[in-house]
């Protein structure tokens, strides 16, 4: 399996992938036209690092796109990127001594100018080789090796909880601001961005304990295909800190980009043979190249007294020669 830049080639294939993903992935919505937007404007983003387009990563099996993962440099560039900041009122009658504890949720642009990782998608076919950790990590990899495009934080935003194709959040509060279902939101946002966010979002904040105990359930709560997303973003070193998505309440994530687990414990070395590494090799993932030949793959390295080694086909894959630098952490 290899981690590439996605090509306008990539078009269909992503469209097919976007499919099997379902309602509410944002990021990847099953609409060619707005996915070959996507992958020209990471084009112009890897050719001009003052362009705001996202970086779209493919993961290929051979000929076949399995997977897909981007980067956005920075977010709320073209428009702010909205998030309900959660916060905890507590009240106490003076008369009766009862005390009541709610959450409220304030409409914000707090995470303006973070860097983003989203769109993650592993075709259901591929789950169990690791695919999406490979696919995850490699995002962080590509920020390590551009790190002068990033600033300080990055965020990641969880799909929440949809039951029988329904999100109870959104029923409770967006559709009553946005006069439309869950998926033609989602769809206008994906297409269009979030102008009708601002138009005709809530001016005020809302009151936790007004909704059905189904959305109230769903706050901060990730998509039940998300799970395994959420524990490998916390093992990389994201945390919760009381932020959702506005159209499904799902977690908002927040790290500093610096203390990332796979940016933290990489390395770069130089290539000095390119052989089998045997029993010996350490299992990694190697990522090679900057910009548009940038790649990543999964494969055991040799260290060495002043560099290391890969096997042969690694060395084929990831287009490197002896003599050549490459980022390596464990994998």
């Amino acid at each position: 399996m290899l981690v590439r830049i996605a090509t306008i080639e990539d078009s269909d294939a992503l469209l097919a992938l976007a499919r099997k993903g379902g309602a509410g992935l944002t990021n990847l919505p099953p609409d060619r036209d707005a996915l070959a937007a996507r992958v020209r404007a990471s084009t112009e983003a890897i050719a001009d690092p003052e362009a705001p387009g996202p970086i779209v990563l493919v993961l290929s099996d051979g000929a076949d796109l399995i997977g897909c993962g981007m980067v956005f440099p920075r977010v709320g560039v073209d428009w702010p990127f909205y998030s309900y900041r959660i916060s905890r009122t507590n009240q106490r009658s003076a008369v009766t001594g009862r005390r009541v504890s709610f959450r409220m949720l304030t409409l914000t642009n707090d995470l303006d100018g973070h860097a983003e990782v989203g769109g993650l998608l592993v075709d259901p076919a591929f789950q169990g080789r690791a695919a999406g950790a490979l696919m995850s990590r490699s995002r962080y990899l590509f920020i390590a090796g551009h790190r002068a495009r990033f600033g300080e934080k990055v965020i990641a935003d969880l799909r929440g909880v949809h039951i029988d194709g329904h999100s109870p959040f959104w029923d409770a509060v967006g559709r009553r601001f946005y006069d439309m279902p869950f998926e033609e939101a989602d769809r206008l946002n994906a297409l269009t961005g979030n102008q009708m966010i601002a138009d005709m979002g809530p001016r005020h904040p809302i009151h936790a304990n007004l909704l059905s105990d189904e959305a109230q359930a769903a706050i901060g709560q990730p998509h039940a295909d998300g799970r395994r997303a959420r524990d490998l973003l916390l093992a990389e070193g994201f945390r919760e800190d009381g932020y959702i998505d506005i159209f499904d309440a799902g977690p908002t994530l927040i790290a500093e980009i610096d203390g990332l687990a796979s940016i933290r414990s990489s390395r770069v070395d130089r290539i000095d043979a390119i052989e089998p590494c045997g029993a010996d090799g350490v299992d990694s993932l190697i990522a090679a190249h900057e910009g548009g030949d940038f790649r990543v793959m999964r494969a055991p390295v040799l260290r060495g007294a002043s560099g290391i080694a890969i096997a042969p086909e690694t060395a084929a894959a990831l287009k490197l020669g002896k003599g050549d630098m490459a980022r390596h952490t464990r994998f």
